[in-house]
């Protein structure tokens, strides 16, 4: 499939479910990322920007230029957007969890505590307001496990379930310069698409680096696996290291429990 087709299905989609449910309004997590930045855009497309609702929800790793990127994105939807620091809350169970924790909140429970912080505040906004909570997860990320369960993978629907992360950037691309050719604000800023993906939970995070190996080679192996059905030989052939592709494989296996958990997103057969 094209990137227009991925994205016009993935909006259909995200339309459709909001009209089965009884919803008029979707509230959006704004990280300055990559993956918030396409999923917003699809909501307003699915929605019109008056009934999409941003929040930046800045932690004490968010950089500047992220917090920048994320209001550079709602200023250029027209979407509301508000600001409501996690600090607090965090530093709060900082202080409670760290003699259960050892002494201690840090490492990958002080990563997640980060981001169920985030999902309490859009939860809420969601209860007050009758909002739609949307999730802005993609395949890449949940077939590795790499979101936190009651975090990121909260939402009642997940527009980009179903789109792995290289091509949440050929969607993007193609969407601004679709902006473009029709005379309209493009909307995902330039910085959004060429910065190095982090989930900035930690100090000089990167996603890449977290998962072990490069979106692309990621992608590769789990479209030959998953979508296409080639055996492990036949990947190997394809110029990976067999150890590397025994890894995703056996980190795909592992995280099931987690996409258990992952809120539904659109069935569409994009690589096949």
């Amino acid at each position: 499939m094209q990137p227009q087709e991925m994205y016009e299905a993935c909006v259909a989609a995200l339309r459709k479910y909001a009209d089965n449910a009884g919803f008029t309004d979707a509230v959006i997590g704004l990280s300055g990322g990559i993956d918030s930045a396409v999923v917003a855009v699809m909501a307003v497309d699915a929605l019109g920007a008056e009934r999409v609702h941003g929040v930046l929800l800045p932690g004490p790793y968010s950089s500047e230029h992220s917090v920048e990127d994320a209001q550079d994105l709602a200023d250029n939807l027209g979407i509301r957007a508000q600001t409501i620091s996690i600090l607090e809350p965090f530093e709060a169970f900082e202080r409670v969890l760290a003699k259960p924790c050892g002494g201690e909140l840090t490492g990958l429970a002080a990563e997640n505590t980060q981001a169920r912080c985030r999902m309490v505040c859009l939860m809420a906004l969601s209860n007050a307001f009758g909002w739609m909570l949307v999730n802005t997860g993609n395949k890449s990320e949940a077939m590795m496990g790499y979101s936190t369960l009651y975090g990121d993978t909260a939402g009642a629907f997940a527009p980009m379930g179903g789109i792995y992360k290289t091509d949440v950037y050929r969607i993007g691309k193609w969407r601004n310069g679709k902006a473009a050719r029709d005379g309209l604000v493009v909307p995902i800023p330039e910085s959004t698409l060429v910065k190095p993906p982090s989930a900035e939970l930690a100090p000089d995070q990167q996603d890449e680096r977290s998962l072990g190996i490069a979106y692309a080679d990621l992608d590769e192996i789990l479209i030959a696996v998953l979508e296409h059905g080639r055996s492990v030989d036949e990947v190997v052939a394809q110029g990976f290291s067999e150890d590397a592709v025994r890894d995703v494989l056996a980190t795909v296996e592992r995280y099931a429990f987690k996409r258990a958990l992952e809120p539904p997103y659109p069935s569409i057969p994009f690589y096949r």
